[in-house]
């Protein structure tokens, strides 16, 4: 029995319309754990990022996987805060089916450690060295170990400290779906 024109058009519109509703909103916001922990310490341009369990904003997109990797590090040092840059460039849906995406981090946990202990340490330093320092120089009284613990505590918190994402924190994206891939 043959299907008419009518049917095959009706099916066709049918499996498009199925095919749209399935795809991923455009401009959307998404949330993700991820799989890895990623730190400044180590992580070099063009490491892999990846997250599970991406959810869309509207909830159309859940138990997706977003791909992406680091574009941009800094590592922390004297005067200098750490800096990490993540770009995602791929989104799989739960069905398996990929688009590529831009994707631009908005949000996610950075640790560092308290730098207490530094200043601390950075401060009894200083006084100690401005103490000797002072008394080689002739002076007497607490001023050399004043001006030291200041110099010492100054230098301390000048000292920045590296960051870390924890694996299986949220990290969240603006996303632009660019085009469907296929495979």
């Amino acid at each position: 029995m043959a299907i008419c024109e009518h049917t095959r058009m009706l099916y066709a519109s049918l499996v498009i319309s199925l095919l749209l509703a399935a795809a991923p909103p455009t401009q959307a916001q998404y949330a993700g754990y991820i799989t890895r922990e990623i730190g400044t310490a180590t992580a070099q341009v063009g490491d892999p990022v990846e997250l599970d369990n991406v959810v869309s904003e509207d909830k159309t997109v859940t138990g997706a996987r977003m791909f992406g990797t680091v574009t941009h590090v800094v590592r922390a040092g004297q005067g200098t805060r750490a800096e990490l840059a993540i770009r995602f460039t791929k989104l799989t849906l739960a069905s398996g089916a990929s688009y590529a995406i831009d994707g631009t981090v908005t949000g996610m946990q950075a640790n560092t450690k308290p730098n207490t202990a530094k200043e601390i340490l950075g401060a009894v330093g200083g006084l100690l060295a401005g103490n000797a320092i002072y008394k080689v120089f002739g002076g007497h009284g607490g001023t050399g170990g004043f001006i030291g613990a200041s110099a010492g505590y100054l230098l301390a918190t000048n000292s920045k400290e590296n960051m870390t994402v924890p694996q299986g924190s949220v990290v969240r994206t603006e996303v632009t779906v660019t085009r469907r891939q296929s495979g």
